[in-house]
């Protein structure tokens, strides 16, 4: 399938698609987004709230207690890993970079928690920097439209996204991307009847 005619019916399925993990500022949106994997937007969205009360910014959340961050966000899957990425992130943004999140790929990588994935969102939330974030819905509607191949990894999945589309689109296919993959191409039982691709998606119901 051309990338244009996906990004055509993207812009059609979904103008408005942007980033729903809430946030205020860029140590909100990285604690957020470390948060977020393998869980939903909307259950970080329950726990950030009292989070952030509690620790209003990195200095505050580097010398926390762990056990408190940890029941603050209790409900959320691998909470007890998350608690101590984040907190790791905090007290190397606190010690290494001045309490400022990071505006580059190498020394965001560099902090715990944060992987590639992350990073890119980072940059294009916080930074505006032209970034294409490659999370499951991302892979997973990458290779069913054709965009990338089946054995392909997230690397080369982004790679290959960044050849095919327009840069100054990376950071809305993104989200446009997520949008599609959440509310229509779901990892089980897409939609099928409802999507302007029936009939060309190459991958189909391939989970």
């Amino acid at each position: 399938m051309k990338p244009e005619e996906v990004l055509k019916a993207l812009d059609d399925l979904f103008p408005d698609a942007h980033c729903e993990l809430e946030h205020r500022n860029s140590y909100e949106m990285a604690v957020a987004v470390v948060l977020s994997a393998q869980t939903t937007d909307a259950s970080v969205n329950r726990v950030t709230p009292e989070l952030f009360r509690r620790y209003p910014d990195v200095y505050a959340l580097s010398e926390g207690a762990l056990s408190d961050i940890e029941r603050c966000i209790a409900s959320l899957g691998l909470y007890r890993n998350k608690a101590k990425s984040i907190q790791g992130m905090a007290k190397g943004i606190a010690e290494r970079f001045d309490g400022r999140v990071p505006d580059n790929m190498n020394d965001l990588v560099s902090l715990p928690g944060v992987g590639r994935k992350c990073a890119n969102v980072i940059l294009s939330e916080c930074y505006g920097i032209p970034s294409l974030a490659v999370d499951t819905h991302v892979s997973r509607v990458s290779r069913r439209l054709g965009l990338a191949k089946p054995e392909d990894s997230l690397l080369q999945v982004e790679q290959k996204l960044k050849r095919k589309i327009p840069r100054d689109r990376w950071i809305k296919t993104h989200h446009q991307m997520i949008f599609f993959g959440r509310y229509l191409c779901h990892a089980r039982n897409p939609e099928c009847q409802r999507c302007p691709f029936e009939g060309k998606c190459r991958i189909g119901k391939v989970k």
